[in-house]
């Protein structure tokens, strides 16, 4: 009855160690503490003349399987091979003012974790905020500008509601 206790506890201590782990703090050679921020490359964003030519060229020739927003890339997670994560590719249309005030003709989104932690250490460290956060069933998203005017997209995502919605399709 003990080992059983024991062994009970070892498990739930490991899982508890795990996942405080993963989810606040990484240890850097010189001591110092920092959060993980990027996890990974969550979109491609670009600007062309006519988005839904686009979307046919890429299908007909990199065979790409483009819906209304682009198509999205299904794969496996570094740390948990049994999750799913995506990354979103799409054409917008030259004219668009969602990558304003950038002036480029590109935005990328970068997937992170622990959004609200993350945009207030952003604040300290004098990063330009765009917007507010904002929260959707698969995610959420807040913008910034990097040092050269460029806007990119911070994205925490809902992997789990990200699949029901892009249908669970690899493309």
């Amino acid at each position: 009855m003990k080992k059983t206790i024991l062994l009970l506890l070892a498990i739930i201590a490991s899982f508890g160690l795990g996942f405080a782990y993963k989810a606040i703090i990484t240890k850097q050679a010189n001591g110092q503490t920092t959060m993980k921020k990027v996890t990974g490359i969550g979109g491609i964003f670009f600007k062309c003349k006519d988005p839904g030519k686009m979307k046919e060229w890429y299908k007909k020739h990199l065979g790409l399987n483009t819906d209304r927003y682009g198509t999205t890339f299904e794969w496996r997670q570094g740390a948990d091979s049994t999750k799913k994560g995506f990354t979103q590719w799409a054409p917008f249309s030259d004219s668009t003012k969602y990558f304003e005030p950038s002036k480029k003709d590109f935005m990328i989104n970068y997937r992170v974790e622990n959004m609200e932690a993350l945009v207030a250490e952003l604040k300290k460290e004098g990063v330009t905020i765009a917007d507010t956060i904002e929260s959707y069933d698969y995610g959420k998203f807040v913008h910034i500008i990097d040092m050269e005017g460029n806007k990119i997209e911070l994205w925490e995502p809902n992997d789990i509601n990200y699949n029901k919605i892009s249908g669970g399709v690899t493309k």
